[in-house]
């Protein structure tokens, strides 16, 4: 199945962080948080202004980005974990 999401919302896969320590410690499952990294899968076409005109949204697919713990909806798309958000959710983008 193919997903577009509509206007400004970001479709983003939560990348996985290290499960080991700088020390060597390794992070039991149980005591890890969420990503709060991803991978932009698929983008909408943008918001739109008090005009109705279109605005372009910054973020591109492959982007890695920075999101909020709590931002988004979690959604199950073809049996993988992906996220819904707006792309104002979104903090940052990773180079």
């Amino acid at each position: 199945m193919k997903f577009k999401p509509l206007l400004d919302r970001v479709v983003i896969k939560r990348i996985e962080e290290e499960r080991k320590t700088a020390g060597g410690i390794i992070i039991p499952d149980t005591a890890k948080e969420k990503p709060s990294q991803g991978e932009v899968m698929a983008i909408g076409a943008g918001g739109r202004d008090d005009e109705g005109k279109v605005i372009a949204m910054t973020v591109k697919i492959g982007d890695r980005v920075l999101f909020g713990k709590w931002s988004g909806t979690e959604v199950k798309i073809d049996g993988e974990d992906l996220l819904i958000m707006k792309e104002s959710d979104i903090l940052g983008i990773l180079e």
